[in-house]
């Protein structure tokens, strides 16, 4: 059994279940651990089983103090290679995730009196998973809530509430999606000025806002996050300075913590090699495609172009081909189990 320093930090990270929230997360496990922090980092059982398959279960081992663990996800058995069910996680992830989180701090703290790992020092949770700040409380433990996407973003789960209260949600039928509906100006929001319902977060767009699980785990996630000891969010100073001024007014301590990826990119070569050795992609990589474009003539113009509903796909091939460029372009299927879920 390794020796473990029990003076090491020991932060606890816990993503939301897909794939854009792991690897926000991961990149900031990354850099604490560069910074010296012991890393527990859970995944649900289904995730770190696509993560094995995907990365190989070497990778799990890949650094030194730092360890995978998971927690089940509440749901039933389902295709092991697909995108699972987003609003059926958010309503696992209201109703069963506390009591399995709460086990697994229970299991570290049992291991931290083997000698098995640090004690529990804080715990990284995102944003859009309240229990962790509950679970927290509960033990002493400092808690951040790490949002993944701007400020603006919170913000806007943020007013889901006043939206509620106002009326503005639920919608009374399906065709306020299409007409002047969500044209109407939101005139109250600290820090974000202009704004209309369709610049909003799409979540409040039910007609059952009290059975909505996923809109009802983004409103209870904004609000609960005012309790954690801080709030991070991946933006920096100069992109959203209005909001951010706004969000300090409303929570003890802000941190701008992003671009994540450039800081990562600061670290040391030998160091960095290291850290780059902990992938964290929930799909194999299909490299072939990008050797092939490297391999094309280096004067003629290259391109990788993403088509997030496949609309515009068939006419882009047609223009890339018109203009002899040489282009990858890739659809992206939304929910599908051949494509990413964000």
């Amino acid at each position: 059994m390794a020796v473990v320093d029990n003076e090491k930090p020991h932060a606890v990270f816990i993503p939301f279940p897909a794939q854009s929230h792991m690897k926000g997360l991961m990149k900031l496990a990354k850099l604490l651990h560069h910074r010296g922090f012991f890393i527990t980092f859970v995944n649900t059982e289904f995730n770190q089983n696509r993560f094995i398959k995907t990365t190989g279960p070497d990778s799990l081992s890949a650094l030194p103090d730092f360890q995978f663990k998971t927690i089940p996800d509440g749901l039933p058995p389902s295709d092991p290679d697909a995108t699972q069910d987003v609003a059926l996680l958010c309503g696992s992830i209201r109703r069963n995730f506390l009591t399995m989180f709460r086990n697994l701090l229970k299991e570290l703290s049992d291991r931290s009196a083997n000698s098995e790992n640090p004690p529990v020092t804080c715990i990284v949770g995102d944003g859009v998973m309240p229990f962790t700040i509950t679970a927290a409380q509960e033990l002493g433990i400092p808690v951040a809530a790490f949002w993944t996407f701007p400020a603006c973003g919170y913000m806007g789960f943020y007013q889901y509430r006043a939206l509620l209260d106002k009326g503005y949600t639920p919608l009374t039928d399906a065709r306020q999606q299409t007409n002047e509906y969500l044209e109407t100006e939101i005139d109250w929001i600290p820090g974000m000025k202009n704004i209309r319902l369709k610049d909003l977060p799409t979540f409040f767009r039910t007609t059952d806002a009290l059975n909505d699980d996923i809109f009802n785990l983004a409103m209870e996630s904004a609000h609960k996050a005012l309790e954690a000891s801080a709030c991070a969010i991946q933006t920096f100073d100069a992109l959203e300075s209005d909001v951010l001024d706004a969000l300090s007014s409303m929570f003890s301590r802000v941190y701008t913590i992003g671009p994540l990826q450039l800081l990562l990119n600061n670290v040391k070569d030998e160091e960095k090699d290291e850290l780059d050795s902990l992938g964290y992609s929930l799909w194999k990589e299909e490299l072939g495609c990008l050797q092939w474009l490297d391999s094309k003539e280096p004067e003629r113009p290259n391109s990788l172009q993403i088509h997030p509903d496949g609309s515009s796909c068939e006419h882009k091939i047609w223009a890339s081909s018109a203009l002899n460029t040489s282009s990858i372009h890739v659809k992206l299927l939304v929910g599908d189990k051949s494509g990413p879920e964000d």
